[in-house]
């Protein structure tokens, strides 16, 4: 076990400087303010999904590299998406709207407002869920690497701010953090397409939700046990299962509602664990909990470095 973490800890690195290159698609700090959430399912299996590093940081057919923001208001605040590499604006759509219900979202319009760059070398890039409003660029436009071509935003199939970053060669899917084995995992660090390639964590957060009690792992899993609406009266619990945690990881869960903070508790991991389980709420006080959206949030932080988050969200109604 310390073995296999001490080979995830290693840093990838760059293809030969002849290669095509891409710079952090999103204007923010890894491990500060954001954070890598998924990366390109590179097995073609269906329901077998698996990272480029043989992890489960990813989803069944996830096409690109996730950057998440840590909280919702930074939308409104706005966080420019960059240009990864020196092109041109191929395609963009700009009309859908932040909702993070993805009312009329669809198959084809799932990217939400989009830019795709088309670079040298039959490369392309795709940047998915801008904000309604904020693409500053055209179609036919030059831009160059790091240039803000829009804002994170929740357009799409999204129920959090992020930018999708996907990356195509000559019209073939392509993972950056493994472009010359796409079918392949390796345990091992490979040549990236990254200049400065991210470091990876295996750790995940998932099956997080909202509950009236402390539900039951398999309850978690099926999906059962999340609520999407409650009563004032009842508790409101935050559960979450963390993969791979290691020793000293801090787990923070907290909840927020119309009023402010509902509750917050942090949890010291004090051994590495294939799965963790915890979960943390609070008895309706005696007035009932105000009616609105609460939104649950898990943050798992190393070192100091954020590496993990989740949200859940429930509604309180008579």
């Amino acid at each position: 076990m310390l073995r296999t973490f001490a080979l995830i800890a290693c840093a990838a690195y760059p293809l030969a400087a002849q290669d095509l290159q891409f710079s952090q698609p999103i204007d923010c700090t890894l491990g500060a303010d954001c954070f890598i959430e998924d990366y390109v399912d590179i097995n073609p299996f269906e329901k077998n999904s698996q990272d480029h590093r043989c992890g489960l940081n990813t989803r069944d057919g996830h096409t690109g590299t996730d950057f998440a923001l840590i909280d919702f208001a930074s939308v409104e605040q706005g966080v420019d998406v960059l240009a990864a590499a020196p092109g041109h604006v191929f395609r963009l759509r700009d009309s859908m709207p932040d909702d993070r219900l993805q009312r009329g979202v669809t198959s084809q319009n799932a990217c939400g407002n989009a830019v795709i760059l088309a670079h040298a070398d039959g490369y392309q890039t795709t940047y998915c869920h801008l904000k309604r409003g904020s693409i500053n660029v055209s179609i036919g436009d030059s831009v160059e690497r790091g240039q803000p071509i829009g804002k994170v935003g929740l357009s799409g199939r999204t129920s959090h701010p992020h930018v999708h970053f996907s990356v195509k060669k000559n019209g073939t899917q392509l993972d950056p953090f493994r472009p010359e084995a796409n079918d392949q995992c390796a345990t091992q660090p490979s040549p990236t397409l990254w200049l400065n390639p991210p470091e990876y964590h295996a750790t995940i957060l998932r099956f997080a939700g909202f509950s009236n009690a402390v539900p039951k792992f398999e309850d978690t899993v099926s999906g059962a046990a999340r609520l999407t609406n409650s009563k004032p009266n009842q508790p409101l619990v935050v559960y979450v299962e963390a993969g791979f945690s290691q020793h000293g990881d801090i787990l923070d869960i907290s909840a927020t509602g119309p009023l402010g903070e509902a509750f917050r508790h942090s949890i010291l991991l004090k051994q590495p664990k294939k799965s963790t389980r915890r979960a943390f709420g609070k008895r309706a006080p005696q007035e009932g909990w105000s009616l609105g959206e609460y939104t649950g949030q898990i943050i798992l932080t190393r070192k100091g470095q954020i590496i993990a988050n989740r949200f859940a969200h429930v509604t309180v109604a008579h």
